[in-house]
């Protein structure tokens, strides 16, 4: 029987650069949708899928994100001074419970594998989640859910995955599978960002995985890769024809919210979806000419 998930690394430590000046002096991960931060859309995510330990692998200028998801006491009182019961029970809904958090600093920005690395003491000898905030996934089942459940059955590493145009595999993590028309792929490589003209396929690994502790022995060897930085990806690669890898094409809408306009329509798809605003701003869609 596989070992149950029970923990999740949220890596949090990147600067944000694509964001300034907004991202300045605040984290991007903290940066609203609607009116939840993207972390917070992970953090759900997470919890809604069963995972029982939240590991926040930081940078510096990250405080914001321990402060959004610390109790407030002052803010508390003056709400239920004001009798605001709603929004009472939502800032109480916000953090997992107490000791389900944890926070480990990466001191040095040297990439995606070596962030996944700083938390492996945390670990341990379990498998575990990955989930990029950058990704936010609008779906009926959670993303992280769809992937546990292959988890469950199949064992071995998921990655989520998903088409994209082929002018764009430079910018993914691609995938080297069956490419029948199946939702789940047995992967027998991988490449981070391809040159033109080198991708395997137009299948892109987007921000979620389930991983098995192995991966850390990879990664600490510390081999850096595309833009000077130690690739999860290229550790992965490393394992493939000894563990088994899958690739789930998910259910759902992913939205890319590293760049300004994958932002910008993560805001107006998950405005669309509220009963309180979904109304009200088509019309002032429809105002616009949409």
């Amino acid at each position: 029987m596989n070992k149950r998930i029970r923990k999740a690394i949220f890596p949090v430590g990147g600067l944000g650069v694509r964001f300034l000046p907004a991202t300045k002096a605040l984290p991007k991960e903290m940066l609203p949708v609607v009116d939840r931060p993207l972390i917070q859309y992970a953090v759900d995510e997470a919890r809604d899928s069963g995972i029982e330990e939240f590991i926040f692998v930081t940078g510096r200028g990250k405080t914001a994100i321990e402060n959004h998801f610390d109790y407030s006491f002052e803010l508390l009182q003056t709400l239920k001074d004001r009798n605001m019961k709603e929004e009472i029970d939502a800032m109480l809904a916000l953090s997992p419970n107490p000791g389900q958090i944890a926070y480990v600093r990466q001191q040095e920005p040297l990439g995606l594998g070596h962030a996944v690395w700083c938390a492996r003491h945390l670990i341990g000898d379990e498998p575990f989640a990955v989930i990029l905030a950058d990704d936010l996934i609008l779906a009926e089942t959670p993303c992280l859910r769809q992937m546990l459940d292959v988890f469950e059955e199949m064992g071995g590493n998921i990655l989520a995955t998903m088409e994209v145009p082929h002018e764009h595999t430079s910018r993914y993590g691609i995938v080297d599978a069956d490419l029948s028309p199946k939702s789940l792929r047995k992967i027998k490589g991988l490449i981070e960002k391809p040159k033109k003209g080198n991708a395997p396929s137009n299948i892109a690994i987007i921000g979620r995985y389930i991983l098995l502790p192995e991966i850390f022995n990879e990664l600490g060897k510390k081999k850096v890769g595309e833009g000077g930085e130690i690739q999860l990806t290229d550790a992965l690669s490393s394992l493939i024809g000894t563990q088994p890898f899958y690739g789930l094409d998910f259910s759902g809408k992913r939205f890319d919210c590293g760049v300004k306009l994958g932002y910008l329509e993560a805001n107006i798809a998950f405005a669309l979806e509220r009963q309180d605003l979904g109304p009200s701003l088509r019309k002032v869609l429809t105002n616009y000419g949409f």
